[in-house]
């Protein structure tokens, strides 16, 4: 098995635990507030937390396998040379962002919630455990797409 397919299959099980437990916290929301009249204090922003980390993990998975939204319309009308071309410096532009925003960014981000001391309100939990998630999902989107560019110029030498 190779590393791609490790974090593949690890990434898939840490999106469905996550995704799992934000459909319980909903359904505790939704229990505690109009069945036992006595709306849970935390849920709400644990629910908050737990979407960001869906959503940006969720974006590195289909990333990695290709399947995020785009408009491919000129990619799909263009010529194969070229369409080689468009991907690749998507690609570059993807790997460009990721180390720009998500890591860099994302790891600055990371570094003042822990270095102020910032927590949550309700969960008191430390923010920067929060906002981990951007240089993580960053440090997959990259990995990613290098990996992704590196098939597509095998496959381009071959033909």
């Amino acid at each position: 098995m190779t590393i791609r397919k490790i974090i593949d299959k690890i990434l898939e099980w840490v999106l469905v635990f996550l995704l799992s437990i934000l459909v319980i916290d909903v359904l505790w929301q939704v229990t505690s507030r109009y069945v036992l009249s006595s709306p849970s204090s935390f849920t709400d922003e644990l629910a908050g937390f737990l979407l960001i980390w869906v959503g940006l993990l969720g974006a590195a998975y289909v990333a990695g396998k290709r399947e995020h939204l785009a408009i491919d319309l000129l990619i799909q009308k263009s010529s194969p040379e070229r369409k080689y071309k468009l991907e690749l410096f998507i690609s570059i532009v993807v790997i460009i962002f990721s180390m720009t925003v998500l890591i860099a960014g994302g790891s600055w981000l990371v570094y003042t919630r822990f270095y102020l001391s910032v927590k949550s309100a309700a969960l008191g939990l430390p923010l920067g455990f929060v906002y981990l998630v951007l240089p993580i999902s960053g440090l997959l989107i990259a990995y990613f797409d290098i990996d992704n560019m590196r098939k597509m110029v095998k496959e381009n030498r071959k033909n």
